[in-house]
Order: structure tokens, then sequence, then C-alpha cells
């Protein structure tokens, strides 16, 4: 193929797998776009980097800087939700390339009278394509350029800073080269931060052994904004299957009363589109929907696609499930986890696209309730392909639909959902508990691709984990646990009231909870306030108040050589807001080292004393020397330091 154009545009960051898939951003965000780019020879190179709305036909455009070695980069803001395309746009500026020559001549002592009439040819492309003023400007200059008995003028305005600024401004892009365009999908705020309470609504009411109401979730919904959440969610609020239900702690055989597993839908009483009947009524969830937002909370939805063996669809759509060859229904394995209360549905089946569209008008059917986030059970047990079309088919007319994918399987396989666009994802932090594991856990997150569409949620705990650390554990490691998940990511969860309370009572040998709440109706004091549920309000608070917690990949670890203890400086995008937070890992006793300011991270014009205030105590403190001592008490384990320049 013949290709004329003089540049080779390539390396092009950000992007996903040469492009095969979009990156994300929240409203606000800058997207920060480098290339190598190389002209032959020793011209003068000149590249912008191009960038539209998906509604806009126009592009607009930013010009690129040098880094070195070639790098160039340019960053531009994306200001609404829906997809932006970018690309990088490079040529050979031949009248900067001319002025740069001419200039060095001049320097050199030579006569240039040649390489003025030279210059005529850029200055009539400025008679065209200045502003009035520039134009004549320029059209002034033709003649002068052309006179010899004018050649001292015509040599100072060759080289002024005024026809410089003139050829940045009105580039002339012969043969330019262009790359293909990248796309990025721009969310709500919500995607990147967000701050999640889930709580079982059957377990709500205030009587003991009676089943919860929707309207008894509205009376909690005060408590919970109080505590500094803005997201509420809820397991599946479907009916429960009845068949081969299964009981108390996970047992096999249900007795009479057994209310069986949220997870496991699908009974006499409807499938996935009704509403459990002991809950309350369509008009009851839509009310108590509309009593969240008046609390600045949104209902988060569990999407369980999965049945229990009495699902209305298992009579009505036989073909999308699998029997095995003895004619029984095949229930969900995960060997040798067997859950013989759920089948799941068979996405080979050749009727694949009536399923699809059914799963994806459940789907709406909920966001016409009014809501807005989903938790996707179990997405890896599906195919890629079908999360990806699911949700791009419900944000066409829904941009502000969030899906948390809850899926703690291998990294490829949580990272392959989040590039098919789930808005966030569970991660690995409920089981790092060491310095060097969360060190190594966040720059993984936070300095490769995965920065660039993984934003992961960090829970503490869940109603399926109940992992070891918090077994049977006291206030301090809650609080750690805590403080950990809200100041490392911007998005984080915990399930309640278990972990407020601390009912972290293990079933032996495993990391599950004793009477787990997954198969009995548990009756809470919702009344109660203790430690953690004031500790938990305050840094919730503080998160709400400092743009730089709330997000997650602005973040440099500081030099602090206590094993026992961790030290981090985040700040938000423009960095107007900077945190600095110094936390024990260990839960039984005191903690004391040197903390050292990172002023490499700390942007230009770094240095001197800064004053730091405990925004948990309003405690300030001056720190006027590289290292400065920090001791922590298991009592209150973390400092969250606001710096103040």
């Amino acid at each position: 193929m013949f290709r004329q154009e003089r540049v080779v545009i390539d390396a092009v960051r950000p992007q996903l797998d040469c492009g095969k898939f979009f990156i994300k951003r929240v409203v606000g965000d800058t997207v920060e776009v480098s290339a190598d780019i190389l002209p032959d020879g020793h011209d003068v190179m000149q590249a912008e980097v191009l960038y539209k709305h998906q509604s806009e036909r126009r592009w607009d455009s930013v010009r690129m800087l040098p880094l070195e070695n070639d790098r160039y980069q340019a960053s531009f803001t994306v200001a609404k939700q829906g997809f932006y395309q970018y690309k990088v746009w490079g040529w050979v500026d031949y009248a900067l390339n001319w002025q740069h020559g001419i200039g060095a001549k001049i320097r050199d002592g030579q006569h240039v009278r040649s390489e003025l009439l030279d210059g005529v040819q850029y200055l009539e492309h400025l008679a065209k394509d200045a502003g009035k003023a520039d134009r004549a400007y320029a059209r002034d200059l033709i003649p002068v350029f052309e006179d010899a008995d004018r050649y001292d003028q015509a040599v100072e305005a060759a080289v002024s800073d005024r026809l410089h600024e003139l050829f940045m401004e009105h580039p002339e892009r012969r043969l330019a080269n262009t790359t293909e365009p990248l796309e990025v999908y721009v969310d709500r705020k919500k995607a990147e931060f967000s701050t999640w309470y889930e709580f079982f609504p059957r377990s709500a009411s205030p009587t003991p052994g009676k089943h919860g109401t929707f309207a008894d979730c509205e009376r909690l919904l005060p408590r919970i904004a109080e505590m500094g959440f803005d997201t509420v969610y809820f397991p599946p609020i479907h009916p429960i299957g009845e068949k081969n239900r299964k009981g108390k702690n996970n047992t096999t055989e249900a007795e009479e009363g057994d209310c069986g597993v949220p997870w496991a839908i699908g009974s006499r009483h409807g499938g996935h589109r009704a509403i459990h009947p002991e809950l309350g009524t369509e008009e009851d969830f839509r009310q108590l929907v509309r009593k969240a937002g008046e609390h600045g909370l949104e209902i988060a939805m569990d999407l369980a696609f999965q049945a229990a063996p009495d699902h209305p669809y298992i009579a009505e759509h036989p073909e999308w499930f699998r029997k095995r060859p003895d004619g029984t229904m095949q229930y969900a394995e995960n060997p040798p986890k067997k859950y013989q209360d759920i089948v799941n549905f068979y996405f080979e089946t050749p009727a694949y696209k009536a399923l699809w569209k059914e799963l994806l008008e459940v789907t709406l059917q909920w966001v016409g309730f009014g809501v807005t986030i989903f938790r996707v059970d179990n997405p890896h047990t599906k195919p890629y392909y079908f999360w990806n079309w699911l949700i791009a088919e419900v944000k066409k007319k829904h941009p502000d639909v969030l899906f948390l994918a809850e899926a703690f399987s291998r990294p490829r396989i949580m990272q392959q959902l989040a590039k098919q666009g789930f808005s966030q994802s569970y991660t690995y932090f409920t089981w790092r508990e060491h310095k060097q594991e969360l060190i190594d856990y966040m720059v993984e997150l936070t300095q490769t691709d995965m920065r660039e569409y993984y934003r992961p949620n960090f829970w503490p705990n869940t109603p399926d984990i109940n992992p070891h650390h918090l077994q049977n554990a006291g206030e301090a490691i809650h609080l750690i646990r805590y403080g950990l998940a809200a100041t490392l990511s911007g998005n984080i969860g915990i399930y309640g009231p278990v972990f407020e309370y601390m009912a972290n009572a293990p079933l032996p040998g495993k990391e599950e909870y004793l009477d787990c709440e997954k198969y009995e109706i548990r009756h809470w004091d919702w009344g109660v306030k203790n430690k953690l549920t004031h500790v938990i309000s305050k840094v919730n608070a503080i998160r709400r108040e400092h743009p730089a917690l709330q997000q997650t990949n602005n973040i440099y670890f500081c030099g602090l050589e206590n094993p026992q203890m961790l030290a981090y400086y985040k700040w938000d995008h423009l960095r107007q807001d900077e945190i600095l937070v110094v936390i024990s890992l260990d839960q039984f006793g005191s903690q004391s080292g040197f903390v050292r300011i990172p002023w490499e991270a700390m942007g230009p014009n770094s240095g001197g004393a800064l004053e730091v205030v405990d925004l948990m105590t309003q405690t300030s403190y001056r720190w006027d020397k590289e290292w400065n001592y920090a001791e922590l008490h298991p009592g209150l384990p973390f400092h969250i330091f606001h710096i103040r320049r």
C-alpha cells in the first residue's frame, strides 16, 4: 500500500487490547493520551489529540507536548456521560521547520535571501487561515519577504515570536497521519465513588421471628444514611424456591418454617419479575425506592440469573435448562460444592436469543421501578459476551445504571468481566492482610492497565465470606479493615449489621458464618450504637468531604519501616485535596514509626514544612522534617491526615 505520510504514530496509550475494549472514566475526569511519534529525518513535527462525544460531529483538539525519547502527551476532559472517541493526529510541520532552519542559519551569520522567498508560501497559508488582524499581518509580510531592500526587516519578522505563535495556532497539516479512533466510556461519579450497605430485608422486622417487609426497611433508611452510606444493597427480593430448599446452616433438608436461600429464585409465587409476597407489593417497593432517594440513598438490586427447581421458567421454557441423561434436572455445582436448590440457565441452548431477551427485559423492568444499580451474582458463570450485550443495551437508554460484578474468581476472569462493561468489580481485598501484599495489590490495581478499566469495590466481609481474620475477632480488627477499605478504594461496602455488630462466629474450619443469614431470618436490634457505628460514620463523612478519598488510582506509598504500619498519600485529580493515611495493621498492640513525606509524588514546588490535621480527632501537627513520628493504638488504629500546604 502506498502511504505518503511522513510520521509514524505508535504505542498510543491508554488503550486496551489494541482498542478492542473501551477505557473508563467518570464525568469531569481527564484522559491523558500519549504516543510515540516519529518523523523521518530531523524535521519539526507536531501532533494533536482529537476527541469528541458520541453525540457530536465535530472533533475538538488539543496539542500534544513532548516528553522524552519521541514520546508526546496531551489530555482532555470528559464532560458528559456516554462514549467519547479519541485519536492521535501527527504531521511534519513545514512552516515551523522552515522557521527553525532559517533561525539557525541567521544565528550562524548566513545570508537567507532564498529562504525568505521560500517562506512566502507559509505566509500565504496564514493569510487565508488566521483571524482578521493576523491575516492582515501575514499579507503585509509577504512583500517584505519578497523585497531584497527590506532584508533586515524580513529577517527580524521571520524569527519573531509572533510569527511562531501564528504557525503554532494555524498549522497546515499536510500529509498528516491519523490513528484509528479509540473509545472511552464515561459514567456518572458514583461509578468511581460509592459507599454500600448490604442487609437482608427479611431480617428487618422489629419483631423476633417475623419476616421483614419493605416498610420495615424504610424504618432503617435514616440509620443507614446517618452512618454515611449512599447505596443500600438487597440480596434477591424474589419468591424463593420450595423444591430442594436449603435449611439452616446450609443443610440439605429444610424443616417446616425454613425460609430458604434468596438466590434460589422462583416458586409458585413467580420468578425474576415477581416480589417475595412477605416483603410486600410492587407499589411497596416503589415507595421504598422513593423514600431511599429522600435520604440520599439508592437501592441496589441483585441480578441473580439462575432459578430454583420450581421456577415458572422451567415449565414455560424447558429449552432454557439442561437435563441429565437420566432426565433429572442438572442443578448448580462448583465441585465439591453442590447447590441442589438452584439450577442454571443453559446459555448454550439453541433458543439463546429468546433467553437473552427475557433476561434483558427482567433487568429493564426493575430499572423501570427506579433501580439504577445492580450487584450481579456470579457473572463469571455466564458468557462474557452476554454481559457485554446486556450492559450495552441497558446503558443505551439508561446511562445512569451501574453494574457491580460479584466474581471472586481468577484474576483474568475478573478482568475480562470489567473489560466487557461492568462498572465496578469485587476484589481480593477481603483476603489481603499484610503490608506488602496490600501494597502489591494496590500497585497492580492502580499502576497497570487495570487502572483504565477496573474499578475496585473493597468489601471487608460479605454474606458468603467470613474471613478468618474477622472470625470471633474484636473491635480493633474491624476498625482496621474498615479504615483500609475506606481510604484505599473509592468504592467500598460492608454486609451489616453483621460487620458493625461483630456477629462473626464461624462454621468450624470454614470462611462461613454460623447461623448464616443466607439460610435463615435473623433478628437484630437495629437501635444499638457502638464504637464501630461511630467510627464508620465519621470515616464516611470524611470520605464525602474529601475528593482525594473519592477515587482509587491517585495513591503513593510512603516510606515507613515498621512492617505493622502502612502509610500512603492520596490526592484528587486537580491536586486541590491531599490526604496522608497512616494505619496500624496490629489489632493487639501499639505501633510506632517514622513516616517519610513523599515530596517526589506531591507535584512541583513541593518541600518545606507541612501542617497535617488528623480528621478523626481534629489534632494538628507540624511536620517540618523528611521523616516524622507517628504512633497508633488499637483503640483508634489509623490517622487520616489532611495536608495543608
